[in-house]
């Protein structure tokens, strides 16, 4: 009997007990039940690998309880197009599950020994749609940006103004937020000041944020800044005597009086 073959009751009890929990989600499931999970944890924990707990992975840290990470992964509502965010790689785990379920994961990790480890096991699943980062996570991946959806698998006082201004409009952020830093495992409360209907159950203020009115306003003007550059740029390949002050040449005069008043010389 093979390793996975011993493994295998007792991953379809884990998922028995995610569907306990209040997890619906048949993509999410389905990604759970495909990671090894075994592969995450130390050699010394092997055997607790399937059991709805927190287990250690050095550096202070903790592989998350598979019910917080189904949940969380449910409330993020992720899409097979989506370019994902996540705010602490860890072990790797929550990486995987969210590479099943859409188009590439930008992760970045703060510890470098566990970014190196979790690369690896990325490496040996064959799991390519993964970019990993060494940094401080509350920095945001600005040159990646804007995400479709953001995770954040830390606990944290509150959240830094620059991971919901990388999310694109619509776009859903998933973080628990509060003091207490271990693995959260309570019941949930309101993200404040971005409270929603979508926080997940047995996730310690869980929750998804939405960008404010004031980010959606200031995408709005850089997407009519570039808008406005493109169409300077054609304009200065159309008539390049013109951008350097040159007049104007007079094929243009002659199109430009025999149009009705108001009429653009370039048109569109």
């Amino acid at each position: 009997m093979t390793a996975r073959d011993a493994s295998t009751p007792k991953k379809l009890r884990l998922i028995m007990e995610l569907r306990r929990g209040g997890v619906s989600d048949q993509r999410v499931l389905g990604a759970i039940e495909r990671i090894p999970r075994e592969l995450f944890v130390p050699s010394t924990f092997v055997d607790q690998a399937y059991e709805n707990v927190a287990l250690p992975i050095g550096r202070g840290q903790t592989v998350s309880q598979p019910l917080v990470v189904a949940h969380m992964t449910e409330a993020l509502e992720v899409g097979a197009r989506h370019k994902v965010l996540e705010i602490g790689t860890g072990s790797g785990y929550q990486t995987a599950v969210l590479a099943k379920l859409c188009r590439r994961v930008y992760s970045i990790e703060r510890h470098r020994e566990l970014l190196r480890e979790a690369e690896e096991r990325l490496a040996k699943l064959r799991i390519h749609n993964v970019t990993l980062r060494f940094g401080d996570g509350t920095k945001g991946w600005p040159e990646q940006a804007p995400f479709d959806r953001i995770i954040v698998t830390a606990a944290a006082a509150e959240l830094p103004a620059i991971l919901v201004d990388s999310l694109t409009i619509g776009g859903v952020l998933v973080a628990p937020i509060g003091e207490d830093r271990r693995d959260q495992a309570s019941l949930p409360r309101s993200l404040a000041p971005y409270a929603s209907s979508h926080s997940s159950p047995g996730c310690r203020a869980t929750g998804t944020a939405r960008p404010p009115e004031r980010s959606r306003h200031r995408h709005a003007r850089s997407t009519l800044r570039r808008q406005r550059k493109r169409r300077a740029s054609w304009a200065t390949r159309a008539w390049p005597r013109l951008a350097c002050g040159a007049p104007r040449p007079r094929a243009a005069r002659r199109l430009r009086a025999s149009r009705p008043a108001g009429a653009s010389d370039l048109g569109g």
